[in-house]
This record gives structure tokens, sequence and C-alpha cells, in this order.
């Protein structure tokens, strides 16, 4: 099934290397967020890649959602939403970090998605694909919370990934799996993230 948002193309090199010229744009209705403070510091440019690997994941996690919900195939659409709400929290929370550093975060129309074929026909086939994104992202925000050298950014992701944490333990129970999963979850490196994301753009 292909998800079709905007005309833009999104690649790896992309997503790694934007660098968005000009004014900043507004963020959750004010020009920056709650990392705003950290972002106005000399960010390095070693964060500044990890927050647009993060948006470009975060526009990945509100459009699955969001097609998911629109499916009517969901056995618990109030769960859902509420992560569909975590997650735009958490692009806010990272996109400001690129606005206040005078760059131009990614938005949903600068990227074009793609899911396997029939990801949204059933609810085990959408948990399933729940459980993978999420652990996408969950495997993301640890390997940034190791790799990070800006401390609010840093504090940031690591509660991001305590939220992503309870989004796999929702899904994975929906399929038949554990809860509980492993008791150190595996971080992702920068590049690993970075070309499973390619899996899901187009």
């Amino acid at each position: 099934m292909l998800s079709r948002v905007g005309s833009s193309t999104f690649t790896r090199r992309g997503v790694l290397a934007r660098a968005g010229a000009g004014a900043a744009v507004l963020v959750g209705g004010s020009a920056v967020g709650a990392l705003a403070p950290a972002a106005r510091a000399a960010v390095p440019d070693g964060d500044l890649a990890y927050a647009r690997l993060l948006v470009a994941l975060e526009l990945l996690s509100l459009d699955f959602y969001s097609r998911a919900l629109r499916s009517g195939r969901v056995s618990s659409g109030l769960e859902l939403r509420r992560a569909r709400a975590a997650e735009k929290q958490h692009y806010e929370d990272v996109a400001a970090v690129l606005t206040a550093a005078g760059q131009v975060p990614a938005t949903a129309q600068d990227i074009d998605f793609s899911y396997p074929s029939k990801s949204f026909d059933s609810w085990p086939s959408i948990a399933r694909l729940g459980v993978r994104l999420e652990s996408l992202s969950l495997g993301a925000y640890l390997g940034a919370v190791r790799a990070l050298q800006t401390p609010e950014f840093r504090n940031h992701a690591a509660r991001a990934a305590a939220s992503e944490a309870q989004h796999v333990s929702f899904f994975s129970a929906a399929v038949g799996g554990r809860r509980l999963g492993p008791p150190l979850p595996p971080t992702l490196p920068i590049d690993q993230v970075s070309n499973a994301l390619d899996a899901y753009t187009s």
C-alpha cells in the first residue's frame, strides 16, 4: 500500500543533510518549543543531524497512526489517538531544536511514505506494523540518548524513549506478544535508523 503526502521525494541523504534556510517557522503555535533554550546555544552538528532524523521518524509515526485510525479496523481507537498525540508532542519538541537553530524542520508535505501491501487491511496487520515502527522509534531515541551532546535534547530523548516503550508494549500485546520486553532494549545508531526509514519512503 502506498501513502503519498505532498509531492517531494524523501531520501536518507535528505534527512541527514537537510538544513533549511530562511526565517524560523512556527512549531506547535510558537516559534520555539520545550527544547528551544538548548537549540539557541551552539548545538553540535551531530545533534542537529539527530534532530532531522527524529523529525522524519516522528512524521512516519504520525502518518502511520492517522492511516490506522482512518482504516476503521483498529480495536482501540482511544489508545491510538493517545499515542498519536504523544508522537505529535515528540515531533514538536524535536522540530523546535531545528527551528531555534535557524533550520526549517521537515513537515508531512515534504515526505512520501509507503508501506507493505495490506498493512492496514486488518487490526492484526496494523498491530504488527506498529510493533516494527515503534521498536524502531524506541531504538532511535535510545541511540540518541547515547550519542547526543546537548543535555536538554538528551533528556528529551530519554523521556520520549519511555513513551515509545509504552507504544511497543501496547502493540506487542495486541499481536499476542509479551507486554514486557527485554530488560535492556537495543540502541540503534543513526545510520541504522536512517537505513530503516528508507523502507517506508518512496
